[in-house]
């Protein structure tokens, strides 16, 4: 008499190989993404930054 698992619960080691990688998991693993939202995100707030304290300039007269 063979003995199976009960309900919901799969004895095989196929179920932890499909399960599904957390996306944070994925983000922080890719290090070429991580170094491009490391670069971009720093010029972008410094550019808006700059055109922002240059607005505010006031005009020769």
């Amino acid at each position: 008499m063979s003995e199976t698992p009960p309900e919901g619960q799969d004895s095989s080691p196929e179920t932890e190989e499909e399960e599904q990688i957390p996306a944070m998991q994925s983000l922080l693993d890719n290090t070429f993404l991580l170094l491009f939202i490391g670069v971009a995100i720093p010029t972008v707030i410094y550019t808006i930054w700059g055109v922002m304290e240059i607005v505010n300039i006031p005009v020769a007269h």
